[in-house]
């Protein structure tokens, strides 16, 4: 799929690990910094531990990554790494509470659901459907795999995600007020929202 000289593919071009983690980090790194942080350190985790089977990519014509979208499936997200892996960067001692942080976050298909990593869009080409393209490419790989519904969280520090989302078809269906997570994680709540797809 190609949208104003940007084109979205599938999986990750080759080398590009380094700046899938940056542009993953300028976008969460607010909500994985106690866990994944200091910031260097977590775009090398992220970088060091990519599925690249789990993400949809938004490419400009000289072929530099502009936008990256992951989804988790069968077991498998777009970052993956354990916890030895979080010990093995951090060590044990400052690994160990990055691990209880991770699992806070972490979020589980239920059966025909497909989840949503988060998008992530360089923020000197937003405003240009990059995002918009990237979930339709999402909403194809689920149709295809015979998916019922995407699921995705976006926390309430987030408007502008959410605006995308309901534009382009996601209802909330539930809310999470989290006050004790925002001195840990930064936010402050939670909306789970739906997008009901329909198999071929």
């Amino acid at each position: 799929m190609t949208t104003e000289s940007v084109e979205v593919r599938r999986g990750l071009p080759e080398g590009a690990a380094a700046r899938v983690a940056e542009l993953y980090w300028e976008a969460f790194g607010g909500k994985l910094g106690l866990a994944l942080g200091p910031a260097e350190a977590g775009r090398r985790f992220i970088a060091g531990h990519l599925h690249e089977d789990r993400a949809v990519t938004a490419l400009s014509g000289d072929g530099r990554v502009v936008g990256v979208a992951g989804y988790q499936l069968a077991g498998r997200g777009l970052v993956g790494g354990d916890a030895a892996a979080v010990m093995a960067q951090y060590g044990r001692v400052r690994g160990l509470y990055r691990v209880v942080l991770l699992a806070l976050l972490e979020r589980t298909p239920a059966r025909g659901e497909l989840v949503m990593d988060g998008i992530a869009v360089d923020p000197a080409e937003r405003s240009r459907g990059i995002g918009g393209s990237l979930l339709r490419e999402i909403e194809a790989i689920a149709v295809e795999q015979r998916c019922r519904r995407i699921r995705l969280d976006v926390v309430a520090e987030n408007p502008r995600a959410r605006e995308l989302y309901e534009k382009h078809g996601f209802r909330a269906v539930r809310v999470q007020r989290t006050p004790w997570l925002r001195d840990v994680l930064g936010f402050g709540g939670v909306t789970t929202m739906h997008k009901e797809v329909a198999a071929r």
